[in-house]
Formats: structure tokens, C-alpha cells, sequence
């Protein structure tokens, strides 16, 4: 049977905040309906184009720590329908979230595409590898013309995942996606200029 996201994000005392609020029904028959334990084609798409995630983890002293982790776009790779993998690349060598997976595996990430006002979240088990554990799944996830020292891998088994609404997201935009959008004004301008060129050139006669 799937495991539907607010299974395992209502707990008690979510249900106790949801019907102090007056929400509780409409989170009451969530499971029947939205369980997502598997990634279809349409999850797998967004992840292939994001370059940045934010992970989230838990320290045997209960305190959570939320890290954002990226790279080039799709540094978080699909293995299978319920397996992600990415390569964990040298930072400022606190290992925060590598020391917190060792007292539990439980991760949760976020992913928001901003253009496009689209956020995806997913409860994960983490599995923490050396790079030479699992050659074939290294050599998958690393992006080799990436300048940064890979340390090693992450492995997330999903167990469950949602799409939240879009309210509230600011739509930001890459300089690549700026750059993009820019090019056909920077090649008008470009002709205009030369046409202006030639114009005076003309007039010169």
C-alpha cells in the first residue's frame, strides 16, 4: 500500500494545530487519495532541471538543521521510482547533515522551481556512501565538469513526496534564464546598431 506524504507528516500534534484552526477536515481522508510513493515521469522532469535543493535532517539531540545543497542542473539524479542519488561535494567541512544521518537516516527536501512558481517536497531515507562503494551509481551521479571536490555519495530511498501550491513564491529567474531571454533583444539591438551604421555611412556620401 503507498504511503501518502501527510501520513507521515500529521502527527498528533499537527492534528491537534489543524483543528484548532478549523482545517482538520480537510486533511482528515487525505490518505485515500493523494499517495505519492513513486516518482512518475512528471517528478522525474523537475528534478532533472534543478539546481539547488534544500535538505533538511535531524540531530540525535532533536535539533533540525536545514542545509541547501547544488550544482548543475539535474545534480540530483533519478535512479529508479523511488530512489534518488546525488554526489555530496566538498564545503565548508562542517558535516552537519553527514554526522546527523548517522543518528537517523530521515531527511526531508524541498526543491522549487521559482519561474515557474512550483515547489515538490520529499520524505527520504538517507544512505550515506563512500565513492568507491557503488562505482557505477558514482559514476552516474558525478557531473565531471563540475569544479568541486566530490566526498561522497548520497543515496535517498523515497517514502513519500508531494507538490505543494504555489502561493507565496516569488518568481526569480538564473542569469542563464535571464541570459536567454535577453538573447533575441541583444540581437536586435545588435542589427539596429549596424543598420544605424550604414545609415550614417550614407549620409557621409
Amino acid at each position: 500500500m503507498a504511503y501518502g506524504f501527510m501520513d507521515v507528516a500529521r502527527t498528533p500534534s499537527v492534528q491537534a494545530a489543524q483543528a484548532e484552526m478549523g482545517a482538520d477536515h480537510l486533511w482528515a481522508d487525505f490518505s485515500g487519495h493523494r499517495d505519492f510513493d513513486r516518482f512518475s515521469d512528471q517528478e522525474a522532469e523537475f528534478i532533472a532541471q534543478q539546481d539547488t535543493l534544500y535538505l533538511a535532517s535531524v540531530s540525535e539531540t532533536g535539533w533540525p538543521y536545514v542545509q541547501h545543497r547544488g550544482g548543475p542542473a539535474g545534480f540530483l539524479k533519478v535512479i529508479d521510482e523511488q530512489t534518488l542519488a546525488f554526489a555530496d561535494y566538498r564545503g565548508n567541512r562542517q558535516y552537519i547533515s553527514t554526522g546527523n544521518f548517522k543518528a537517523s537516516d530521515r531527511a526531508c527536501m524541498i526543491l522549487v522551481d521559482y519561474p515557474r512558481r512550483a515547489r515538490l517536497k520529499i520524505y527520504a531515507h538517507v544512505e550515506t556512501l563512500a565513492l568507491g562503494a557503488d562505482p557505477l551509481l558514482t559514476e552516474r551521479v558525478l557531473d565531471k565538469g563540475y569544479g568541486a571536490k566530490p566526498e561522497r555519495i548520497f543515496k535517498l530511498r523515497l517514502q513519500a513526496f508531494d507538490w505543494n501550491c504555489p502561493q507565496h513564491i516569488t518568481r526569480r529567474f538564473t542569469e542563464a534564464q535571464i541570459a536567454t531571454v535577453a538573447q533575441p533583444l541583444r540581437e536586435r539591438i545588435e542589427q539596429l546598431e549596424r543598420d544605424n551604421a550604414a545609415l550614417r555611412a550614407k549620409l557621409h556620401l
